[in-house]
């Protein structure tokens, strides 16, 4: 869905104090990137490697600029700009243009906005809410739990018990994102941030043969969020006894969500296994994975010293075979013989 200068001021113009005054017929222009530009040279008719498509930030080196051009009637390098299909232009610390340049954005349809905050402040703010704004997002068919402060996304096919294992874990003190439907968030720095699609079942849990639930008011405030990074997969699955699982740990899965790979693991499903407990533990052994502490592969690697010690270890030498003891000779070893 596009992002226009028409619902970015409904949404921000309160809190970054943004006024509208002159190119309101150019409202629907779309806003497509997260970063600002400071149009410093443009301004002076020097196009080359102009970055048009972004908002424009107008600061006091900016202002003075303008307010000489204006002053001498040099107007051609401001038309010029304008030519441009900018989004908007917004112009810091309060100023107020000369009518010359609220006349250029009227014929030109460019929105420009004026705003009271200094422009490092304007900058830190704007250019966050864009990247949130504007980062690439996607829904899956899953539910969300912050499991000892890890975003877990339990995913599988429907009816598997994803919704009645995250109610365990709601029970035994971890919290709710998000049930049946989870966005995530590509955000800049390789980071994946889940929260509810949608809203209006936000802090609600869905569940076969009770029905919706309101874990909000059942269990209080303690046990939602409104969002958390995603750190690791749980892929519920039915057992299969013809198919052979991991035992020990050494092989890395992982799953491909926005281009980003995440640490993935196959939990097979069959009564009388407790998999609250069993996904608490994978988020505890996941955070010492993130940690450098990888008990499966300090496990080899302690097994092949020991094999390798053995193997080095010279063989024991053999005894010399030793020779069966001769039977005695006659007379030998036999006290001499007396007649009477």
């Amino acid at each position: 869905m596009p992002f226009t200068v028409q619902d970015f001021l409904r949404e921000r113009s309160s809190d970054l104090q943004l006024e509208i005054l002159a190119g309101s017929a150019g409202l629907e222009r779309e806003i497509t990137v997260s970063e600002l530009n400071r149009p410093g040279l443009a301004l002076g008719g020097f196009f080359d490697s102009f970055r048009w498509e972004r908002i424009q930030v107008i600061g006091r080196g900016e202002h003075a600029y303008i307010d000489q051009v204006a002053l001498k009637r040099d107007l051609d390098s401001l038309k010029n700009f304008f030519d441009f299909k900018i989004p908007c232009l917004i112009l810091t610390h309060g100023w107020r243009p000369r009518p010359e340049l609220i006349a250029l954005a009227d014929k030109h349809r460019v929105p420009l906005l004026s705003c009271t905050l200094p422009t490092a402040t304007l900058v830190a703010e704007l250019s966050s809410f864009l990247e949130e704004k504007l980062s690439p997002t996607i829904t899956l068919h899953s539910v969300l739990v912050d499991v000892y402060g890890l975003g877990v996304l339990i995913s599988g096919d429907s009816g598997i018990g994803k919704s009645e294992c995250a109610l365990e874990l709601i029970k035994r003190g971890h919290m709710l994102v998000a049930d049946d439907v989870v966005q995530i968030q590509h955000l800049p720095g390789g980071i994946l941030i889940g929260r509810p699609a949608n809203q209006i079942m936000q802090h609600h849990i869905e569940v076969r043969g009770l029905g919706i639930i309101d874990v909000k008011e059942l269990f209080g405030m303690s046990a939602i969020l409104n969002s958390s990074r995603i750190e690791v997969v749980i892929q519920l699955e039915m057992w299969d006894n013809a198919k052979e699982y991991d035992r020990v740990g050494i092989e890395d899965h992982s799953l491909e969500i926005l281009g980003l790979r995440v640490p993935r693991i196959i939990m097979p499903v069959r009564p009388g296994r407790n998999l609250a407990i069993l996904i608490e533990v994978s988020a505890l052994h996941q955070r010492l994975k993130a940690r450098g502490v990888n008990t499966a592969m300090e496990m080899e690697k302690n097994l092949i010293q020991v094999l390798t010690r053995e193997g080095a270890a010279p063989p024991p030498q053999k005894r010399p075979a030793q020779e069966p003891p001769r039977p005695p000779r006659q007379g030998h070893g036999r006290p001499p013989y007396r007649r009477r």
